[in-house]
């Protein structure tokens, strides 16, 4: 009797121990699961408070966000308003006014599993709708004895040409980096190209809100920023990660 019980025990066993067998076979390799946060980002361009406690002859303000879309791609957007008067050769104006881009960032850093750093690429469509008041001016002569230095005041009262707009595309390049949980600090270097500019038939648009300095001859115009911003996860994904691939000798 006690021999029939450990013969069925011997048995059992062996049969158990390729179930067990089986069953870590059975388990896939690459089961790991990454959850990535999605959701808002949004805060403000450091650069344009700190330019307006610095600079008498200016204020701005710009408000900045993006949206998770995938894995690397975002929308994203600015708004900002800015006033600035500006002291040039002949002028001396001031233009105020509103801006709105919007666009898309593509991040190109690949980030350890728990990092949300980005090193991002993207574009923009922006529009500004602004105003300009020319403050005063000068005229250039050629007549020495009443102009010893060749100017002479032109207008002198200031002269407001509202209704001004201007369109332009924007490359973007630039990173955000996780200082705290949720808290990012980023900065951009912007190129942008004027698609249309809608100016005053006596006066040309020399500074655009957004877009900063008008060049001559030129639709081209050089921006930045330094954001501060929030993200706030609103759901998450899994991202499995990529399968190695492993050559196979010939």
């Amino acid at each position: 009797m006690l021999k029939y019980f450990i013969s069925i025990f011997f048995v059992s066993s062996i049969f158990w121990g390729n179930a067990q067998d089986e069953a870590v076979e059975e388990t896939p390799q690459d089961s790991v699961i990454y959850e990535q946060p999605y959701g808002l980002r949004f805060g403000i361009d450091l650069s344009r408070p700190l330019l307006t406690f610095l600079n008498e002859n200016y204020t701005g303000l710009e408000f900045v966000g993006d949206y998770r879309l995938t894995y690397k791609l975002y929308l994203a957007t600015e708004l900002g308003n800015e006033k600035k008067t500006k002291q040039e050769d002949l002028y001396n104006f001031t233009t105020s006014g509103s801006y709105l881009k919007l666009g898309v960032d593509y991040n190109t850093y690949e980030n350890w599993y728990g990092m949300n750093n980005s090193v991002h690429m993207g574009g923009r469509l922006a529009f500004s709708s602004f105003s300009q008041t020319l403050n005063n001016n000068s005229v250039f002569d050629n007549n020495r004895y009443w102009s010893p230095d060749n100017f002479v005041v032109g207008t002198t009262g200031p002269q407001e040409f509202s209704g001004l707009s201007a369109v332009w595309l924007e490359f973007v390049f630039g990173a955000k980096v996780e200082l705290f949980a949720n808290i990012f600090l980023g900065a951009s270097v912007r190129m942008g190209y004027l698609l249309s500019n809608n100016e005053a038939e006596v006066f040309p648009n020399l500074w655009i809100p957004g877009f900063n300095k008008v060049t001559d001859n030129s639709g081209f115009g050089v921006g930045y920023n330094y954001s501060l911003t929030y993200f706030l996860p609103l759901y998450t994904k899994i991202n499995k990660p990529k399968k190695k691939e492993v050559p196979i000798d010939e």
